[in-house]
């Protein structure tokens, strides 16, 4: 008799510890008695299953075999060493008696037997095992419960992927950052981290889950915080008009730590699409800032004018004269003087980001005498020439064009980037 008390208080403890499903775990436990069975008193070739009875406290064991005929089966007796069918287009395996039945027999027993039927015969009830078998079962179960646990886990956080988790600092490995999920570990590699930030052991951290991994060790969670998508999750928490999907994220340009600009849209006349995501006072978009380190954002209205939506990207930038070339998806930018340095940005930062935000290449002209005054006034700060400021936001579009997952941002399409 099983002790049907300290088996219950297992399984209790088992499903609320580990999320395993009360059936899962019942159906572990019959395994690894049939297979402990089958070790100590079974044949070779048997089938042979148990059903635990929690009320009684009792196990029983049967013996299973298939129903088959001629068109599933071989009935000629390999010859010894035979391991494999000198007919090799013949799939059927060959016939065994400690698993198999035949039609005719199993018609005896059946009258309305068919072939794929399994007719069961009850065993000798065992409650004592040997040494090596209790191992068998052991083996077994483990293996259940940890096969049953990765999936759960997998039900739990695949159903997350694409969104954002939480969890705790584990520890920092040469540079890669470990979180604890409880059930999970996540990994944040240093490319997927915000320059300048430090991960304390212990504490408190959120990244944009982008891949669920499943190896041999177990689950593994693959996390950015430098991910546009991070940025345009974290809106969608603080936002409700951006959560319900009235207001739409068309596309992010994002330099991680440093700043970004997105563009945003609605149909409803009566929503202030930068006003949902700024906040009252600026406190919404102060949240999100806080959270990415003093990443400073710019929140544009996107508009389906891409004459207009450039000119707003350049924002806080006014444009004097603006020329499109269709065919060589070129924006030619004339500002006044006061503006060009604003224009431009620190090392080109922002009419970069501009260029990532619109898909367009931008060129801001400016006479000599205005670039160098800005060449000066921006010398040392990783400032780029205006001269080669074209040639550089060329460079940066197809390298970023090129990067791979998770980090990649895309100035090809500004409608797939919605909020969920």
């Amino acid at each position: 008799m099983l002790d049907i008390k300290a088996l219950k208080m297992a399984i209790e403890q088992l499903e609320t510890e580990r999320r395993i499903a009360r059936e899962k775990l019942i159906d572990a436990i019959e395994q690894s008695l049939a297979a402990a069975y089958k070790k100590e008193y079974g044949q070779k070739g048997q089938v042979i299953r148990s059903t635990i009875d929690l009320d009684a406290g009792s196990v029983s064991f049967e013996q299973v075999k298939t129903v088959v005929d001629e068109t599933v089966v071989r009935f000629d007796i390999p010859e010894e060493g035979e391991t494999k069918d000198e007919d090799q287009t013949d799939e059927r395996e060959h016939y065994n008696e400690e698993k198999h039945l035949t039609l005719e027999d199993a018609r005896i027993m059946k009258g309305d037997a068919q072939v794929g039927d399994e007719i069961v015969f009850p065993l000798e009830q065992k409650d004592d095992f040997g040494r090596i078998a209790a191992q068998t079962a052991k083996q077994v179960i483990m293996q259940r419960i940890r096969e049953a646990e990765r999936t759960s886990i997998l039900e739990e956080f695949g159903g997350k992927e694409g969104d954002i988790v939480s969890g705790y600092v584990q520890k920092v490995d040469r540079g890669t950052v470990y979180i604890d999920f409880n059930r999970a570990t996540g990994i944040l590699p240093p490319q997927e981290q915000i320059p300048g930030e430090r991960y304390n052991r212990g504490a408190r951290i959120r990244g944009y889950l982008y891949h669920v991994e499943e190896s041999p060790r177990g689950i593994t969670l693959r996390l950015s915080r430098t991910h546009p998508k991070f940025l345009e999750k974290l809106f969608a928490f603080e936002s409700p008009e951006i959560a319900n999907g009235v207001v739409e994220i068309k596309n992010i340009a994002r330099e991680p730590g440093s700043r970004s600009k997105i563009a945003v849209w609605t149909e409803d006349h009566n929503i202030d699409p930068v006003g949902s995501c700024v906040g009252q006072k600026g406190v919404r978009v102060s949240t999100v800032m806080n959270e990415l380190s003093g990443e400073k954002i710019d929140i544009i209205e996107w508009s389906p004018d891409p004459e207009e939506f450039v000119r707003k990207a350049l924002s806080p930038a006014k444009v004097l004269d603006l020329v499109l070339d269709e065919a060589e998806h070129k924006a030619t930018i004339e500002v006044t003087p006061d503006q060009l340095s604003l224009a431009i940005g620190k090392g080109g930062q922002n009419v970069r980001l501009a260029a990532k935000l619109t898909g367009w290449k931008i060129d801001i002209k400016g006479t000599e005498a205005e670039v160098a005054v800005v060449d000066e006034k921006l010398e040392g700060d990783d400032f780029v020439p205006l001269t080669a400021l074209t040639a550089q936001t060329e460079a940066t579009e197809e390298t970023t064009a090129t990067e791979d997952a998770p980090a990649e941002v895309s100035t090809d399409t500004v409608s797939d980037s919605t909020a969920d």
